[in-house]
């Protein structure tokens, strides 16, 4: 196993994340209980001392089922990690009763790690709202009480998000984590909030290093050309090495949904192949291949708003558009959504086609935003 140093810590270079454990007859909500401990001892056993779970990973059950599997080794033989939910803001003024409830439920006294989780466009006001909410301030008192030894942030919001959250609270956040993959290097702008990081000297934890599985599971075409350079290399193992090489990343957490894929991820995190330029661009090429084939070629020359009776920020809107097609649905559109007035959504659009007008690339915008809400609204 390849350790990365943190402070006075090893920390073992792959984690276990605990969001996609194996469930029983496709309920997320009910955890093959076994099956998770088969695959936890497995860890264990072969280096993996970084666990990572959340309040409402798998129903809220997640949690439970970490803190049994990790109950007979010694405390001191793993590093645990959770999360304060802020992604509902119903949860803002509850962060005393739910810290205390998740310290129960992974049944420890304390969390190694602990992060505010996602920080993005929807929570940011009120992440910030110290005085209303105080959730900065407990769980600053918290990590003074030895509760908390490490307090960090995960974040799939913008830059601009990242970047306020930074400049309120940055000189606490001892590690940042990321939705970091090389699709998304582009795709979600994660280069961007890598070198934000980076810039910061904050230490990076990747989650969805695989994005939900689809970059272990590549066209034949496309695995023809990464076997052409590295015979050996599974899909798996490109997304790791593309990891490895990216400056400040410390923890890469695989959420393994079963023990086959556990034994995988172990077995490539052997050893440190950091790719190289060729190797780099060849997978860039693959991710524009990807996208292209179902995302609109808005390049954000913002001509269309100008020609907007309802004064829609166009490009925003194509662009959490094309992730949406992507993904196939997913919370992150939705999510970004939340934060923009009812009156400047897609459906605010009134089909006046003024913007595909004056669209360089002919984007058929006002059939996008139309389909867009209807999509947001199935």
């Amino acid at each position: 196993m390849i350790y990365r140093d943190f402070k006075d810590l090893k920390l073992s270079a792959l984690g276990m994340g605990a969001m996609r454990l194996p469930v029983i007859d496709g309920d997320d909500a009910r955890i093959d209980e076994a099956a998770a401990v088969e695959m936890t001892d497995y860890a264990m056993r072969h280096g993996v001392n970084y666990y990572d779970t959340a309040w409402g990973y798998h129903s809220g059950n997640s949690e439970i089922v970490m803190g049994r599997a990790l109950a007979k080794y010694p405390r001191e033989s793993f590093y645990l990690a959770s999360k304060f939910p802020g992604y509902d803001l119903a949860n803002m003024e509850k962060v005393e009763e739910i810290f205390e409830e998740q310290l129960k439920k992974c049944g420890v006294n304390y969390f190694d790690f602990y992060l505010f989780h996602n920080v993005c466009e929807m929570n940011i006001n009120e992440y910030l709202d110290d005085a209303k909410y105080g959730v900065y301030s407990y769980l600053m008192r918290q990590r003074e009480k030895g509760r908390i030894r490490h307090l960090g942030f995960s974040a799939h919001g913008s830059r601009e998000v990242m970047t306020r959250f930074l400049d309120a609270y940055g000189a606490d956040m001892e590690f940042g984590q990321l939705q970091l993959n090389w699709l998304d290097w582009s795709f979600q702008k994660a280069k961007e909030k890598a070198e934000l990081l980076n810039e910061r000297a904050i230490p990076i934890w990747v989650m969805e290093p695989l994005r939900g599985g689809k970059l272990a599971a590549l066209s034949d075409a496309d695995s023809a050309k990464l076997r052409a350079l590295r015979p050996k290399e599974s899909a798996a193992g490109w997304a790791f090495r593309f990891l490895q090489s990216i400056p400040g990343v410390a923890v890469i957490l695989s959420g393994a949904s079963n023990y086959e894929q556990m034994k995988e991820n172990v077995r490539i995190f052997e050893s440190d192949e950091p790719l190289n330029e060729s190797e780099m661009n060849a997978l860039f090429e693959i991710a524009e291949g990807m996208v292209s084939r179902s995302a609109l070629p808005c390049t954000a020359c913002r001509y269309c708003v100008s020609h907007c009776p309802q004064r829609l920020d166009i490009p925003m809107l194509l662009e959490l558009y094309n992730e949406h097609c992507f993904t196939g649905g997913g919370f992150l559109a939705p999510m970004a959504l939340m934060a923009v007035p009812d009156d400047k959504k897609p459906s605010a659009c009134v089909g006046c086609r003024g913007c595909e007008a004056v669209c360089p690339q002919q984007i058929k915008i006002s059939a996008a935003l139309a389909d867009f809400a209807a999509k947001l609204a199935g």
